[in-house]
């Protein structure tokens, strides 16, 4: 779906002229000449990003940029003709996302707007290093640094331990002797590249554990 912009500013020609190469741009675009009406807009349809005049009538670019965090947590980029408001912005790091002065090349907004979605757009959540994981009757708890086998411990290296658990964490991972040789050290790991694979074997020998997760992704 594409990405919605909420175009705020009081000059009516510059905001149908952002409309439409927006538009042309692929965007879906709102436009509003107040700070109030752009929030009541946000309100019943929420943007994707904000391009927001500084110098507005009523509420102000810097208010509006306070509700616009504090309530959407929406991508906010200003407008401002006036150096000064710019340096405003800057010093005070009130959390715009980014600025540019008028006047302005579209492409150069465009390029902008893209770099600003791309930032906002939140990376898959980590899973939690230090929790324990469990995948098919294998538990490995690394805080207790204990493994084991349908309730039976396991006993394990510290290298095999550390590879267990980097198996566990990404289970379904298609490379996991290059995850795995990171998460054992990366270049201070043995530097054949066959090491994680002979060490995964060695734990296997002990455990059978590595297969226990490939068999249960």
């Amino acid at each position: 779906m594409a990405k919605h912009i909420l175009v705020v500013d009081d000059d009516a020609l510059l905001r149908r002229s952002l409309a439409f190469n927006l538009e042309q741009a692929g965007y879906r675009v709102d436009t509003a000449a107040t700070a109030e009406d752009a929030l009541a807009l946000a309100r019943r349809t929420p943007a994707d990003l904000v391009l927001l005049d500084i110098g507005l009538p009523g509420m102000d670019g810097l208010d509006a940029l306070r509700q616009f965090k504090n309530e959407f947590a929406v991508p906010v980029i200003f407008l401002t003709a006036r150096r000064r408001e710019l340096d405003e912005v800057v010093g005070l790091e009130l959390g715009a996302d980014d600025y540019v002065t008028k006047p302005f090349d579209v492409d150069i907004l465009l390029a902008h707007i893209k770099a600003v979605l791309r930032r906002s757009i939140s990376p898959p959540p980590l899973p939690e290093m230090d929790s324990p994981r469990v995948v098919g009757d294998l538990v490995v708890d690394p805080l207790a640094h204990l493994v084991t086998v349908q309730g039976r411990p396991i006993e394990l290296t510290r290298r095999e331990f550390d590879l267990l658990h980097a198996l566990a964490l990404e289970p379904s991972t298609s490379s996991p002797s290059k995850t795995c040789w990171h998460a054992c050290g990366g270049r201070n790991s043995p530097a054949n590249p066959r090491w994680s694979t002979c060490t995964s074997a060695g734990c296997g020998k002990r455990s059978k554990s590595t297969r226990s997760i490939r068999n249960a992704s």
